[in-house]
């Protein structure tokens, strides 16, 4: 089907009409809000909604695809400024009720890139404790925990007993502005988890008051954030890692690699905690950097 079929023209009409009478437009500026809101009402009708009832996660799946297809931060913002444009059109016009396109922030660029690692390095550092230790066992659990659900630093080592459940594999977090999140911890994470739990804390423990913090100190309290990033160094250095690190680098690379195997970036998004889906819309661009430099690493006219 084509545009013009998809979008009702005289909605669209009255609208660029009204902004060549009001604001005196040029054909240029008047063409290209044609084509972002033509663009966006192509992709609605794919999925059965029309542009003039489009809801607010609606126009979040359109920036989500655009992002993803690898659209730059620019020509986003640009169709986000089109759509902002015109629902308030119809809310001027008495034919909706709300704004679906209020709220929903433009991506921003120019952010740096964050630190990273291939899933070969993860596999490394995460090999990397001793087993045959109570701390050993510990940082594997830590480890494999950040991997496997991305939690910040501060989420991790303030994770409480009562907010983890095993048998179900999940653990809930406060993350910022004190929001919960449900987070799936996955059966590698599991397993190392239950035992560590099973196995080390008890001995960690031994001789000190109860705290219901997860992980814990031989000193039998929770473990700073500079701790762990202090052990995180030291494991990068067992397992041979040059690469730079930061403190949040195991989860960077969660969701780096979600994205890399095809997931969508509002799961990743809600996994992360993240507000806003521009925070998470940098992902996207590591994602995209490292297939560019596998091709040019092994493509023969790479």
């Amino acid at each position: 089907m084509t545009a013009a079929a998809v979008v009702q023209s005289d909605t669209l009409d009255r609208f660029l009409d009204e902004l060549w009478a009001v604001e005196g437009l040029s054909d240029h500026t008047l063409a290209a809000y044609r084509r972002d809101l033509e663009a966006l009402a192509r992709w609605l009708h794919g999925r059965g909604v029309a542009l003039e009832t489009a809801s607010g996660a609606d126009l979040l799946g359109f920036v989500s695809a655009r992002m993803q297809a690898g659209a730059r931060p620019k020509s986003i913002t640009r169709a986000l400024s089109s759509q902002r444009r015109f629902y308030r059109y119809l809310v001027h016009q008495g034919e909706r009720e709300d704004d679906p396109s209020a709220g929903i922030e433009s991506p921003r660029a120019g952010r740096p890139l964050p630190d990273s690692l291939s899933e070969s390095q993860v596999d490394a550092l995460l090999a990397a404790p001793e087993l045959d230790t109570a701390v050993g066992l510990r940082d594997r659990a830590m480890l494999e925990l950040m991997y496997a659900t991305g939690l910040r630093v501060s989420e991790l080592v303030g994770l409480e007993q009562s907010e983890v459940n095993t048998r179900q594999g999940v653990v809930r977090v406060t993350g910022k502005g004190d929001k919960e999140r449900l987070v799936p911890l996955g059966e590698e994470a599991v397993h190392w988890l239950t035992r560590y739990l099973r196995e080390a804390r008890a001995d960690l423990m031994a001789g000190h008051p109860p705290v219901d913090t997860v992980f814990v100190t031989r000193r039998g309290r929770g473990l700073t954030r500079q701790a762990f990033w202090y052990r995180i160094k030291h494991y990068a250095r067992v397992a041979g890692i040059e690469a730079p690190l930061s403190p949040h680098t195991l989860r960077h690379a969660f969701a780096t690699h979600l994205l890399d195997h095809g997931a969508d970036l509002r799961v990743v998004q809600m996994l992360l905690g993240h507000s806003s889906l521009s925070t998470t819309q940098i992902y996207t661009h590591v994602a995209r950097a490292r297939l560019q430099s596998l091709h040019a690493e092994h493509h023969p006219r790479g």
